[in-house]
Parts: C-alpha cells; sequence; structure tokens
C-alpha cells in the first residue's frame, strides 16, 4: 500500500514539474509594451499594483507573491510575463538582477512628493525649495545616478551637516528602495532621506528618522508624532484632503518589468 502511495505521489510531482515546465516554455518574449495585453503579471499581495494593471490591461492575470523582490524573481525563472510595480523600485531591482530590465513605457505615470501637515505651509515651502536648488544646481541628477544606478547597488550615502537648532522629526519606512532603506550598516538611507536631510540642515537642525510601516505615516503625521514623512509617496487627490504635499521631486508609476 506505501509502495503504491509512494508511486502516485511521485507520478503527481512530475506530472505538476512537466505542466509547470511546459508552462513556462510557452511564454512568449517580451520585448515591446504593448505584448503585454493578456499576459500573466506577478505583483506584490496587499498592493494596487493589480488594478492599476488592468487600467491599462482588462485581459491581464495576475500571480500574487509576499514582496516585490519574489515578484521579479518569478518573472525572472519563466513563471509570469512580468512584474508590476513603482519604476524606481522595478529600476532597483533589474540593477541587482542581469537579465531582467523595465520597460521605457509605463502603465501608469505618478508624481512622488513629501507632506507635512496642512496648516505648516512653512514647512512645505523650504522643501519645495529644497528641490528646487537641487534640480537647477544639477545637484539633483547626480543623486539620482547614486540611488538609481544602471548596474549594482546604490552608492554609499553622502555626510551632511547636522543642524544645532533643534530637530525635524522625518516619518518613513525603510522598504522602500531606494527612496528609504536600511543599508548594509543597518543605517536608514536613500533618495528620500538624502533630500530629508537637506531640508533639516537648512532649518539648522538635526534629521531624526522614525521608521514605520507606510500606512501608518500619514496618521503619525497628522498626530504630530513627526513634522514630515516620505518613502516613494504618490501625491493623490485623497491623500491631499489630510496632508499637504511638496513639489513632486520623482516623476515614477507603475512599470513592467520583463526578462531581457
Amino acid at each position: 500500500m506505501a509502495g503504491r502511495i509512494t508511486k502516485s505521489l511521485m507520478t503527481f510531482s512530475l506530472i505538476a514539474f512537466l505542466i509547470a515546465l511546459n508552462s513556462c516554455s510557452k511564454r512568449e518574449k517580451i520585448t515591446e509594451f504593448d505584448q503585454l495585453k493578456g499576459k500573466e503579471f506577478a505583483v506584490p499581495t496587499g498592493t494596487v499594483a493589480d488594478a492599476l494593471v488592468l487600467s491599462t490591461f482588462p485581459d491581464a492575470k495576475f500571480r500574487y507573491f509576499n514582496s516585490v523582490l519574489d515578484a521579479c524573481l518569478a518573472v525572472k525563472g519563466g513563471k509570469a510575463d512580468a512584474a508590476a510595480y513603482d519604476e524606481p523600485i522595478l529600476k532597483n531591482i533589474a540593477a541587482k538582477n542581469p537579465g531582467l530590465i523595465v520597460l521605457p513605457k509605463m502603465i501608469t505615470t505618478d508624481n512622488y512628493g513629501f507632506a507635512v501637515r496642512q496648516e505648516d505651509a512653512d514647512l512645505k515651502n523650504v522643501i519645495d525649495s529644497v528641490i528646487s536648488d537641487l534640480r537647477s544646481n544639477g545637484d539633483y541628477d547626480v543623486m539620482l545616478k547614486r540611488w538609481l544606478p544602471d548596474e549594482g547597488a546604490p552608492s554609499p550615502m553622502p555626510e551632511i551637516e547636522a543642524g544645532t537648532d533643534g530637530v525635524l522629526k522625518f516619518g518613513t519606512s525603510a522598504v522602500t528602495e531606494p527612496f528609504s532603506f536600511v543599508d548594509g550598516s543597518q543605517e536608514i538611507v536613500g533618495l528620500d532621506i538624502e533630500i530629508a536631510s537637506l531640508v533639516a540642515k537648512r532649518l539648522n537642525k538635526k534629521l531624526e528618522i522614525v521608521n514605520m510601516d507606510f500606512g501608518a505615516m500619514i496618521p503619525a503625521l497628522i498626530a504630530t508624532k513627526v513634522d514630515m514623512i516620505g518613502a516613494c509617496i504618490t501625491i493623490t487627490e485623497e491623500r491631499a484632503q489630510k496632508v499637504l504635499f511638496s513639489e513632486s521631486y520623482y516623476t515614477g508609476g507603475i512599470a513592467a518589468l520583463i526578462k531581457e
């Protein structure tokens, strides 16, 4: 009896393997945006990436994964045609995983910004001024190359002198590399952290980073637990009813990652 069960299990496993192998081998090589119609997307569980994909590709199919990295590796392993998520985060993963690329045409386009309390227009103006200066003097382009290299991991964050006149509490969610993440030294770094540090410097304050879940940032800001927040936050009308957004510092959105 045990022998028959073992043999049946082995047969079932072999059939499942052959089905999976056959499924992978039938996937069309994607090179153009329009080829994504009707394809299977890998997306992280608990995000709105699938809904945004459906707004452009209503016949899309989905496979769900615990993280965006798992979704991308599924594409690399032939388990899905493309991964869909925020463009800069996909670019960061592709740069560190040869054989993966991000299609240049976006599925959706969004603007990312920092947020402060609605009554804190003065702080918003300082943030806007820092962003404007970074763009005009060329430092912004240098920062993008540091945090979003074409290949490999982001470069180390430069040291920024801290101010001496109090503290600027910055709320973030350090799981949005390259905007906000924990580096090999267990320090929270990223594009958003660097810009926030420059805002604090302009105010002659020390930046105090408060790490939290992404969904907790706006409530923490409203409750005055932090002074400003940032972590690849999309500027939306719904959020703008609760907080005051800075000028956009990055235009991104939902993109598609494919096998090269």
